[in-house]
């Protein structure tokens, strides 16, 4: 997908907080510096009841957050792959062609190296509109020949349909910023088209007046793109979409702790304060995520006896988030 194509308000009683920690040293040296007092408060009347979590050293393809996100509207998941392109029509209309697969496509920058080929986040190229567009006008005739449909959403998201997107398996974009691809490129015959492709482009691309002119102003070039969200859905979920707050992504991708604290700090004060108020008169979930769990909580009835139990020992947010 991502989870990022996604920033809506969506359901208000339950909130995914993506990047809410993070196992890179910059989260945490960065933990005793968060002042988290609404969140400490909501703990207090919430319940665990779901831990997703996976070995880092042998991640899936998802991203916590997105797995969180993808279980709530009940999406279709192919081994970790899910549907995003699909589900972020807009309006949803299966009198469209939403029954054809669908994907994204980012344009972005591989860092070659002698052993690895490293995938940096495409946000961080500050694409401009008018050069997504020329580059995408550009691979439009490559892209048509293998039967793919291809439309402008943002400078680092192309929206693609064609069958050759069906059985596609692709890990996040999220999953892949910062990482060796050689491990990530799909390898099955299916994805053998996918392969071709992207080495056609970083042809087309090497010599193309967009990459000379970023070049000549020392910016990063494009020199290839990454998919991501392929599949098909037969139907659009009928249940509103959990609130996703990307407040802290960016901030985790590019390991910026003083941005991330900030970050942290506003959520707490807005997004985290509304939740808890609404946990006054509503059941209310809360998902807290890192980049290899998620822990789940909700409103849940307690006894006199668990009251007690958690005023005398109170859950900390700290350790809620070190959790993770």
């Amino acid at each position: 997908m991502n989870v990022h194509t996604h920033g809506g308000p969506g359901n208000a009683h339950h909130l995914i907080i993506p990047y809410a920690a993070t196992r890179s040293p910059m989260g945490s040296d960065s933990l005793p510096a968060l002042q988290l007092p609404n969140l400490q408060l909501l703990l207090q009347t919430l319940k665990r009841v779901d831990t997703d979590e996976e070995d880092p050293e042998q991640p899936g393809l998802d991203m916590p957050h997105e797995r969180a996100l993808g279980r709530a509207l009940q999406l279709p998941s192919s081994g970790g792959a899910w549907p995003w392109a699909a589900w972020s029509q807009e309006p949803p209309s299966l009198e469209l062609p939403s029954l054809e697969a669908q994907a994204f496509f980012s344009p972005c920058h591989w860092q070659i190296g002698m052993n690895e080929v490293v995938m940096l986040n495409p946000d961080n190229l500050h694409l401009s509109e008018d050069e997504s567009r020329s580059l995408l006008s550009a691979m439009q005739p490559f892209l048509s020949d293998d039967g793919l449909t291809v439309r402008y959403v943002a400078p680092a998201l192309w929206h693609v349909q064609g069958e050759l997107l069906r059985d596609l398996r692709c890990a996040s974009l999220d999953r892949v910023i910062g990482m060796n691809l050689n491990a990530w490129l799909p390898k099955s015959e299916s994805a053998h088209w996918m392969r071709r492709l992207q080495s056609e482009m970083q042809m087309l691309l090497y010599n193309h007046p967009v990459n000379d002119q970023r070049s000549a102003l020392r910016q990063l070039t494009v020199n290839s793109f990454w998919v991501h969200g392929a599949g098909s859905l037969n139907e659009k979920p009928s249940q509103p979409a959990p609130q996703v707050t990307l407040a802290l992504r960016d901030h985790a991708l590019r390991e910026d702790a003083q941005a991330w604290i900030a970050a942290w700090h506003e959520v707490d004060a807005t997004l985290m304060a509304a939740l808890l108020e609404k946990a006054k008169t509503h059941d209310v979930t809360l998902t807290l995520c890192s980049e290899y769990a998620a822990h789940s909580y909700q409103s849940r009835p307690q006894n006199l006896w668990q009251r007690a139990q958690r005023m005398l020992r109170p859950v900390s947010a700290k350790t809620a988030l070190l959790a993770l």
